[in-house]
């Protein structure tokens, strides 16, 4: 027990080490040229019973070549074909794919909000917000604002009269002290 609990703290403390000396590379390291491989499989979930396999080729050159197929729940066999490359991944299917009712309605939705968004869109000049599309206050959000100008306006009205108040301060005691500096002829701060 004493041997994991110390295998573990070594492991936390592991976990935490100082990795600042590590450096992301810059520049692409050269990647080793392709070896050409091939591999196959087959599986079921039944013994004797194959119900999936992949199978794929590799020519040594980055192009790599292959097929996969599996029983989709209607227990109708689909066959993907593909080749990878240095243009990505290209399938080609065995069957033809069909929306379900539920993407189907989707897709109308969407493709119906697109229309009329891109209508929208093509009505006025790109960077200026379409009169009909500007937002509008509530009653409650013409109320707030209203109480909140009314706010600032009484403030700044304080905060006006606290400062023509003290400027009339700052020259009552500057007036004050050029009187005081002259007394006997000599300079009192």
């Amino acid at each position: 027990m004493k041997q994991f609990l110390i295998l573990v703290v070594c492991a936390l403390g592991a976990s935490r080490a100082d990795v600042s000396h590590l450096q992301l590379a810059t520049t692409p390291e050269p990647h080793a040229p392709a070896n050409p491989y091939v591999f196959s499989y087959q599986a079921g979930r039944a013994p004797g019973h194959v119900d999936r396999q992949h199978t794929e080729v590799s020519d040594g050159s980055g192009v790599i070549r292959g097929a996969f197929s599996y029983v989709d729940p209607k227990n109708e066999v689909r066959t993907v074909q593909y080749v990878a490359d240095k243009n990505g991944f290209h399938p080609q299917l065995s069957h033809q794919l069909e929306d379900s009712d539920a993407v189907k309605a989707a897709k109308r939705k969407h493709f119906a909000a697109y229309n009329r968004i891109a209508q929208e869109h093509a009505s006025h000049t790109p960077g200026q917000a379409p009169l009909a599309a500007a937002p509008h206050g509530s009653a409650a959000v013409i109320h707030a604002t209203q109480k909140h100008l009314s706010a600032f306006d009484r403030i700044a009205a304080e905060h006006a009269a606290i400062g023509a108040q003290q400027e009339a301060q700052r020259l009552a005691l500057a007036a004050q002290s050029e009187h005081s500096e002259l007394d006997n002829g000599q300079y009192h701060p």
